[in-house]
This record gives structure tokens, C-alpha cells and sequence, in this order.
């Protein structure tokens, strides 16, 4: 283990404790030898801890203000030390107040007010209850302190009115600081830090000293230098010592949840009662019965507070089960629970209607963008929603992108305001549109129960969305199709393609939407040549080695402009399949048999047909039987055996109803 060297300035102090400790020493071997000028050499060890005291503090720039006070306080006590060795030490008759007790009764307000500021920084992060705790421990320990200390020398003590005050200060003063402390072990949630801790013991000498010394006046037992100086000395040590430590960190968030923050005040409540209890069997001090009895209305206060904090937690906890935590509106429960009212006093002549919303496009918004654009767009979108149906309907937000209304209208305005509704949860800019897909349904015409309601909404919902996207995708596939038209004079061409690979899928038995994503696949096969220059295209002889290289990326840039539309996707990857052969020679990606999509092997025999029975410049048409002809011999190499089969048969099947 790495031991740290410490500080220059503690040495000051470790010679000022040894020192303390063989003076202490001699006085309990011999406490009649002359110890020359040792009342004064202490004066210097407590002017070392007060510049100690003050060097360390500044250390720490937050804290220069406390420590400059404790500094203070040691200084002060100092004063009164100097005038009190040098002229009352060997006085028969000690006045009282004197000087010295000015310079000592001065020491009390300036730890207390460096004590606040060392607590300044954690006032913050404390909670009421922890300082109501905290008063609670520091008036019981006060209580305890007066009747131990004050009960055993009021009796006894004597005097001027000012000089019973002032031997009163001390151990008085002590109580303030003790409460202070306990107060602040409090507010750091009970956990006594290693300097809190070295402070309290500083504390805890001067008040023992103090009470002490007040018990010896009354018995006229006190002798200036004995051994009972080690309390105050010592006392100041430990302050000049504490401002040398580090702070510890703030306490955690939890540490009000600890068992110690209950314990710990419940225990010095008790002792307040026990107490009171006492009280009414012994004599016990004014002064101690009205700070037990104020600890006691500090518990009261406490169990007020606690009450009230509470019935807080409960309220927000149902108030957080209820709402969307991001938008502020209400959530699944809440419209479960409102739906249910809504049902049991709704009638056929004034119904009320049920809405589901769900956003379109805000996957893609997500992922472009980021999910925390993403929240702000839903809290925007739910702001939006909300203030469009004010009070005429109430908003909910059921998780994810989708919304949900409760709609208190007349039947015949619940479309305007659905639609209104809509708009507002609609959003677009560049890069993005965001619109809103919905079901409704009216209660109770249509619904007698809230699953059933929204079981209803929620069908017609998607009914809507499947709709919104068909309609997209068909207008895209449209547009592609218009580009295609307008770039390749020979678009028929692509026609008659996709009504032979629809039959042919057909013949093969495929499930209708994989049909007609192969018509789709075949009208859009050759969208790529769009990429391709036109003097590969219209080259009036064949390809050499190079021009096939090119066109060969036909298939990859179609991909690419198929699957730029999300619906389109499935029938982009057929795309970039159709020249993939059997035997596993074509390309892009060298697939060969069951690994070729079963659309592309379809589009690629029937391409390959239509391409051998049309006119070109550089051969003649083949006739439909020589194509088929040709097909069955490239079986099992360039084509799937199975589709030529069923292209075979199906256009056999054709020329029968022609001849018929």
C-alpha cells in the first residue's frame, strides 16, 4: 500500500499534539512540579492550528469562507488564552466575565457560522424531512446535555447574575454546535463522513471540557493547567485538523431511503420522551423538559410532512400510471378506464366515437433522423392533436406512433373532426412526410364493450393503412412504368413479358400476391437500361466484351431504382435476379437453381422467349415453336427445367383457345 505524504503544514500540528500530550503527561505524574513556561509555549501551538487552519481551507475554493471563520474561532479563543496566561493564571480571585471570557465566548458564533457555510453546499440536495430530523436529534441531545449538565449545577451555582451567564454560555454554547453538527450529519442523509466526524470530536472535547470546568467551579475543585486543558486544546486541534481533509462527495440520491434516515431520528425522538417520561418522577430543568417538548412537536411536524409527502407520491404515481410519460397525455389505462364511462353513458342518439390514429412514414423518420428527432416530432405531433380537438374531444397516446380520441360529437361532424385530427398528426419536410392512418368506430351503435371497441378501431385502422400503401405503391409502379414508356419505344414489349410470366406463375400454382409481384417484376425488369448509354442500346450489331459489362449492371441499377420505393422492395430483388442462369453462369451474384428466386427464373425464360420471337435489326423472329424449342434445350443450363415445362404448356394452352 502507497502511503501519501502528508501536507507541510501538519507537521505544525503533530508537534503541537505531541507537545500537548507529555504536558498532559506531566500534569497527571506530577502535578505539583513547575512546568516553567509551558502556559505560554501552548499559546504558540494554538496559534500554529488557527494558520493551519486557515492554510488548509484555502485549498479548497468553495470552503475558503468557512475556514476562514473556524480560523477565526481558533484565534479568538486564542486571544482570550493570552490575556488568561498572562494575567489571570496565578489570580486567586478569577473574575467572571473577563476578557478571556471574551475572547472564549467569542469562539461560539464564528464555528457556528463556519459550520453553515461548510453545510451551504449541501442544503440543496436535502430534503425537509432530513432537516426536520436533524432538529429533532440536535433539541433531544440538547434536552439529554441540559438535564445531565444544567440539573447538576444549577442547585449549586452561585453569584452575579452575569457571572452565572457567562460559565452558562459555555456549555450552552457547546449544545448550539452539537445540534448543528447532528443537523448536519442529518442533511447528508445520516452517513458521518471522516471530517464531520473529526469535527464532532472537536466539538464534543469543548463541550466535555466545558461542562467539566463548570462542575469543578461549583465544587472549587478547578485548577488552572491541570489536565482538563487537553479538551479545549485538544478541541482546536481537531478543528485545525478536519480543515485539512477532503470533503467528502455529496450524499446519493438513495440516501434519504436508508434505514439509518429513520433509525437514527427515531432514536434520539425516544430519548426525548424517555425524557419527558423522567420528568414527571425527578426534577429535571425547565430548560430540558421545553426542548424535549420541542423535539417532540419536531416529530409531529415530521409525521406532517411525511403525511403529506405521501399522499404527493400516491397522487403522482397514479397520475404517471395514467400518462404518457413523453407526450402528457393519456395513456392505454386511461383510455381503458374513460372508454368504460364513455360506454355506460352513451346512447344511440348521442353516441360517441372511438378513434385510432397510427403514423405513417415515422419508421423511416426514426431511422433518419434519430430517435430523440423522433420524440420531439411525437410531442409536437401530440401538442398538435390535442389542440385541434379541444374540447370537443380528448387525446391519447397508446405507445409507439399510434394515437387514439375519444370524440363527444354529433355523428354527423365526427368525420370533419377525424379528418382534422388527422391533419394534425401529419408533419412533412425535406426528407420526410409523416401522415396519419385511422378507424373508427361509433359507440354503442357498433360496439357494447371496450375490447370490442377497440378491436373494431384497430381492423379498420390497418384496413386503411393496407389501402394508403397499395395506392402508393400502385402510383409508383405507374410513374416507372411512364418513365419506362417515355425512355424505350418498345414498351409493349414489357407487357407481353409480365401477361406470360403471370400466366406462367399462375400455371406453377403460386399464391396470388407472389403472382402479382412477378407482373410487377417483369413490366420493371428492364427500368436499369435507364443507366445504360444509348449507343450500347441501339448498337445495330452484337456486344463486345466490354458493352456486355456494362450492360450487365442493368440488373443492380434497377434494383436500386425499384427499391428506392419501400413498398416495391420484394419486387426489386426479383429484378436484380432475372439474368441469373440455372447452371449458376449469370449474374449479378452467380445463384443457380433453388437459389434463383422463383419469380426471376420465371421472367428470365419468359423474357428469353419474347426476346427470340421479336424482330431485330442485326436476325430475323423466331417462330413461337422454335423459341420453345430452343428454351427446352437450354433447360437445366440457362433456364429451370420446371418453368420451361409450365411456359411450354401454357403457351400451348393459348394457341388451342386462338385456334378454337
Amino acid at each position: 500500500m502507497v502511503l501519501r505524504r502528508p501536507p507541510a503544514a501538519v507537521w505544525p500540528l503533530g508537534v503541537f499534539a505531541a507537545w500537548l500530550v507529555a504536558h498532559e503527561v506531566q500534569v497527571i505524574v506530577a502535578p505539583h512540579a513547575s512546568v516553567g513556561p509551558a502556559r505560554v509555549i501552548h499559546i504558540a501551538g494554538l496559534v500554529v492550528a488557527a494558520v493551519a487552519c486557515a492554510i488548509g481551507g484555502w485549498r479548497e475554493p468553495g470552503e475558503r469562507a468557512a475556514w476562514a471563520c473556524i480560523a477565526a474561532a481558533i484565534g479568538s479563543w486564542t486571544l482570550g488564552e493570552i490575556y488568561f496566561a498572562t494575567v489571570l493564571w496565578d489570580a486567586k480571585d478569577v473574575p467572571v466575565p473577563s476578557w478571556a471570557d471574551a475572547g472564549y465566548l467569542g469562539t461560539y458564533p464564528l464555528l457556528f457560522a463556519g459550520l453553515i457555510l461548510l453545510a451551504r453546499r449541501r442544503v440543496r440536495s436535502s430534503t425537509v424531512t432530513l432537516w426536520i430530523d436533524g432538529l429533532t436529534a440536535a433539541l433531544s441531545l440538547a434536552a439529554l446535555s441540559a438535564a445531565v449538565v444544567l440539573q447538576a449545577v444549577l442547585g449549586s451555582i452561585g453569584g452575579r447574575r452575569l457571572a452565572v451567564a457567562t460559565n452558562l454560555a459555555y456549555p450552552l454554547g457547546d449544545l448550539v454546535l452539537l445540534g448543528l453538527l447532528v443537523a448536519l450529519v442529518a442533511i447528508n442523509g445520516w452517513r458521518i463522513e471522516r471530517r464531520t466526524a473529526v469535527l464532532a470530536a472537536g466539538v464534543l472535547s469543548f463541550w466535555a471540557a466545558d461542562s467539566i470546568f463548570l462542575v469543578q467551579q461549583v465544587q472549587g475543585t478547578y485548577v488552572a493547567g491541570g489536565w482538563l486543558d487537553i479538551g479545549w486544546w485538544g478541541g482546536l486541534l481537531l478543528l485545525a485538523i478536519a480543515a485539512w481533509m477532503r470533503p467528502a462527495a455529496p450524499a446519493p440520491a438513495g440516501a434519504a431511503q436508508r434505514t439509518s434516515a429513520i433509525v437514527v431520528p427515531a432514536a434520539f425522538a425516544t430519548a426525548g420522551i424517555g425524557l419527558l417520561i423522567y420528568a414527571g418522577f425527578e426534577d429535571v430543568t425547565p430548560v430540558s423538559i421545553v426542548l424535549a417538548g420541542a423535539a417532540m412537536l419536531a416529530v409531529v411536524g415530521r409525521l406532517v410532512v411525511t403525511f403529506r409527502q405521501n399522499v404527493a407520491v400516491m397522487r403522482a404515481s397514479r397520475r404517471e400510471a395514467l400518462t404518457d410519460a413523453l407526450t402528457g397525455l393519456g395513456n392505454r389505462r386511461q383510455l381503458t378506464l374513460d372508454l368504460e364511462v364513455e360506454l355506460g353513458r352513451a346512447t344511440v342518439a348521442e353516441p360517441v366515437c372511438l378513434v385510432l390514429f397510427d403514423l405513417d412514414g415515422f419508421k423511416h423518420y426514426n431511422d433518419t433522423f434519430g430517435h430523440p428527432a423522433g420524440d420531439a416530432l411525437l410531442v409536437r405531433l401530440a401538442a398538435a392533436l390535442r389542440d385541434t380537438l379541444a374540447d370537443r374531444a380528448t387525446a391519447y397516446r397508446m405507445g409507439g406512433d399510434e394515437f387514439c380520441a375519444l370524440v363527444r360529437v354529433e355523428a354527423a361532424a365526427v368525420g370533419d373532426l377525424v379528418a382534422s385530427a388527422a391533419r394534425a398528426l401529419s408533419d412533412h419536410g425535406d426528407g420526410f412526410a409523416i401522415s396519419a392512418s385511422f378507424g373508427s368506430v361509433l359507440l354503442p351503435a357498433e360496439a357494447g364493450t371496450a375490447s370490442e371497441a377497440l378491436r373494431i378501431a384497430d381492423t379498420r385502422m390497418y384496413s386503411h393503412k393496407r389501402s394508403g400503401r397499395i395506392a402508393i405503391e400502385r402510383q409508383t409502379h405507374d410513374l416507372l412504368l411512364t418513365v419506362l414508356a417515355e425512355i424505350s419505344p418498345k414498351v409493349e414489349h414489357v407487357g407481353d413479358v409480365a401477361d406470360l410470366a403471370v400466366a406462367v406463375a399462375r400455371q406453377l400454382g403460386m399464391p396470388a400476391d407472389a403472382v402479382a409481384r412477378v407482373g410487377d417484376a417483369a413490366r420493371l425488369h428492364d427500368i436499369g437500361k435507364l443507366g445504360i448509354p444509348d449507343a450500347i442500346l441501339s448498337k445495330p450489331g452484337p456486344l463486345d466484351d466490354a458493352e456486355w459489362e456494362f450492360m450487365r449492371r442493368h440488373t443492380l441499377i434497377g434494383e436500386r431504382i425499384i427499391g428506392a420505393a419501400p413498398m416495391l422492395r420484394p419486387v426489386a430483388r426479383l429484378v436484380r435476379s432475372t439474368h441469373e442462369r440455372y447452371d449458376g453462369g449469370g449474374y449479378p451474384d452467380g445463384l443457380a437453381g433453388e437459389d434463383i428466386p422463383l419469380g426471376a427464373r420465371i421472367i428470365a425464360v419468359c423474357d428469353a422467349f419474347h426476346a427470340m420471337t421479336a424482330e431485330r435489326s442485326y436476325r430475323e423472329a423466331r417462330s413461337a415453336d422454335e423459341a420453345v424449342a430452343e428454351l427446352e434445350r437450354c433447360a437445366g443450363g440457362q433456364f429451370d427445367p420446371a418453368v420451361v415445362r409450365a411456359c411450354a404448356l401454357t403457351l400451348e394452352m393459348r394457341a388451342r383457345r386462338l385456334a378454337a
